[in-house]
């Protein structure tokens, strides 16, 4: 665990863009507290701006969830990313590079899967979506 005095854990609300600046600020001052080089900062950030987006865009309201999290003394963040929009109808299909149902490159779930080490998504056609990814402390 961090060497403060308890585990980070905070739930950011996403009410739109403003909820951007909200997210990137939080997740970096969690990855700072944790001890994240520079490179592990950016790909932090970059994946949570991309999730945040995607909440925003197509759904206009959720959550991010940022806690530390401990496997067998490998510490690493988790962000959690829920949401209750109309949901992804083919999560397969979504992470195929250029795959897009707006008016993007189809590179944000595919390109944030590769900025982490584990990355989980549920969803399913008018259910919302979850994504959780975790990038661990090297």
């Amino acid at each position: 665990m961090n060497p403060a005095a308890r585990p980070i854990h905070t739930i950011v609300p996403v009410h739109g863009e403003e909820s951007l600046a909200t997210v990137h600020r939080v997740v970096d001052e969690a990855g700072q507290v944790m001890g994240y080089g520079l490179v592990d900062q950016t790909k932090l950030i970059t994946a949570a701006s991309e999730l945040v987006r995607n909440i925003v865009l197509y759904a206009g309201t959720g959550q991010v969830e940022v806690e530390e999290v401990d496997r067998g003394g490998q510490n690493g963040l988790r962000l959690t990313f829920t949401d209750h929009g109309p949901g992804i109808p083919d999560v397969g299909r979504a992470m195929q590079d250029g795959y897009s149902t707006g008016k993007g490159m189809g590179l944000g779930l595919p390109g944030t899967r590769r900025l982490v080490h584990e990355f989980a998504s549920d969803s399913a056609a008018g259910s919302g979506t979850r994504v959780t990814i975790v990038l661990w402390k090297r």
